[in-house]
């Protein structure tokens, strides 16, 4: 899928995937973030108004970037430009998640005519159907040629 074939307002909606206390710890252990919302169950019921631990908002940002998408993964993406998110609820262990990409913005690059500028509002949902995350992927995506070729 290239660019050309996108249209505004176009969805995408990915598989789903159960969040696990394990992708937390070691979620923690890769990145240094051993903040007690995440790893300190103890601490997290004393201190807050959670139930349990949290997922650190940077994991759930990147399973929703590997969550699998029919046509999503089908667009050539050359390159991953820019993300925003808003952390708009907690994602706990145990709950299972899926995200709705749609597409808002497309332009033609202003620098090379063989790509484009995709805009995509990504919404990252629980098993409640409740927006666990909110935000924007931007990419470079490559556009057909006359002849309908690659690029």
């Amino acid at each position: 899928m290239y660019f050309d074939d996108l249209e505004l307002g176009h969805r995408f909606e990915t598989v789903e995937r159960t969040v696990t206390n394990d992708d937390i710890v070691k979620f923690a252990k890769l990145s240094g973030d051993h903040n007690p919302l995440h790893v300190d169950e103890a601490w997290v019921r004393a201190n807050t108004g959670f139930g349990s631990v949290i997922a650190h908002g940077l994991l759930m940002t990147a399973i929703t970037s590997g969550l699998s998408s029919p046509g999503l993964d089908d667009l050539k993406i050359l390159a991953y430009l820019a993300v925003s998110r808003d952390f708009v609820g907690p994602a706990y262990p145990g709950d299972t998640v899926h995200a709705v990409s749609t597409v808002m913005e497309t332009r033609p690059s202003s620098s090379n005519p063989t790509r484009g500028i995709v805009a995509i509002e990504t919404e990252l949902f629980n098993q409640d159907g409740v927006v666990l995350q909110r935000g924007l992927d931007t990419y470079l995506v490559a556009r057909r040629t006359e002849t309908g070729e690659n690029a």
